[in-house]
């Protein structure tokens, strides 16, 4: 299975929210660059099966920016395991909801998708960048996975 580790993009600083965390948004500027990524990704031609997000408010945005632009609406899904607390635990509790999936692109939130990109590809140390797309060959049995491949976010915002 392949499992793409979207995260989101550019929200407001946390400092400068008055509102509940789970509410804060993604800027203008967020909302610009995602939709230049979005169409970065849909040229990759990911085959995705879902799109599986967070339901934080900048999550659930940048899911719905990418499900619009690779016409996947329909399987837009959100799921409380890719909050802010995601872990190996969180993840096989999703991977197990869409065993038959092929490909399966996950947004969510740092550092827990790091230090869980981390732990499945064996110890490495991974630092998602807001934005960032990160490509893992995942045993779902075990949950043992291979990066294979990172992407920054100024790479996806490229007009190729």
């Amino acid at each position: 299975m392949r499992v793409y580790f979207l995260r989101h993009g550019l929200a407001g600083d946390r400092a400068d929210w008055h509102g509940d965390d789970f509410y804060r948004p993604l800027t203008g500027e967020g909302v610009k660059k995602m939709k230049q990524e979005a169409k970065t990704i849909a040229r990759l031609d990911l085959k995705l099966d879902a799109i599986i997000t967070s339901p934080l408010v900048r999550a659930a945005q940048t899911a719905q920016i990418v499900a619009k632009q690779l016409r996947l609406g329909e399987v837009l899904i959100q799921d409380d395991n890719l909050g802010l607390d995601f872990d190996s635990n969180g993840l096989r509790l999703v991977i197990e909801k869409h065993r038959a999936a092929e490909a399966l692109m996950l947004v969510g939130h740092e550092p827990s998708m790091s230090r869980t990109i981390g732990q499945i590809v064996g110890g490495a140390r991974i630092v998602l960048k807001k934005g960032a797309l990160v490509c893992v060959e995942l045993d779902p049995g075990s949950l043992r996975g291979e990066l294979l491949w990172l992407v920054s976010p100024k790479i996806l915002a490229q007009n190729f």
